[in-house]
């Protein structure tokens, strides 16, 4: 009888045991799935950053290095254009998208202190007082010239052709040429305002700066 319970107790002792670390390794594969989802998602969310709107001196921003899993950090741009990275010191922002200056600081990172870095840079305050340079609009517009483009203001084709007085009577709001020039050359697009008047907001392209806006006069005039 001695013997059958001790057969008991050692198998339920055993059964205890399998149990508890069944349990330990299910939660051990859970949380490292959770983990890979996690910077799963991390790396995937750098492709979500800002590619538009360009940074310039003044402007504050969130920084992160998702594997550090410290709390973001609030950056603010000198006025010589440059941002006070941790571990890497100044590194040029002012002319780049968030998206394009985490790049940059994601590859500085993985040269010289990390084998992996997703690093996550959010416009959080943009200095208004700023200029990121000029618009130029000519032709069959009431007040040809230069007009700045300031920061954080997005501005399209047609806001830029209304900061010049608007549309003379003679222009031919159909065929609005924007110039624009690359490191590829000049690029030519032709943009129909009609249509955007109508709603197709999509077609109001957004300016750059040095870009140029060429009014036309309508072939006929009534």
């Amino acid at each position: 009888m001695g013997f059958d319970l001790y057969v008991l107790n050692a198998r339920q002792s055993l059964i205890l045991l399998l149990i508890s670390l069944g349990a330990a390794l299910c939660s051990s594969a859970e949380t490292n799935g959770t983990s890979s989802l996690l910077f799963s998602n991390a790396a995937i969310s750098m492709t979500a950053l800002d590619d538009r709107q360009r940074l310039g001196s003044g402007d504050r921003v969130t920084f992160r290095v998702i594997e550090d899993q410290d709390e973001p950090r609030s950056l603010t741009i000198t006025d010589s254009g440059d941002l006070l990275v941790p571990y890497l010191g100044l590194v040029r922002a002012a002319g780049k998208t968030s998206l394009q200056l985490a790049k940059e600081v994601k590859a500085l990172l993985e040269k010289e202190l990390y084998y992996k870095a997703t690093v996550i840079i959010a416009l959080e305050v943009v200095n208004k007082t700023r200029v990121t340079g000029k618009v130029y609009v000519t032709g069959q517009v009431r007040n040809k010239g230069g007009f700045d483009i300031p920061g954080g203001e997005t501005l399209t084709v047609s806001k830029a052709i209304l900061n010049a007085g608007g549309f003379s009577d003679f222009s031919d709001k159909k065929n609005v040429r924007l110039i624009r020039k690359t490191a590829d050359g000049t690029q030519t697009f032709v943009i129909n305002i009609v249509e955007i008047e109508k709603g197709r907001l999509e077609k109001d392209m957004l300016v750059q700066p040095e870009d140029m806006i060429v009014v036309p006069a309508r072939l006929v005039n009534y």
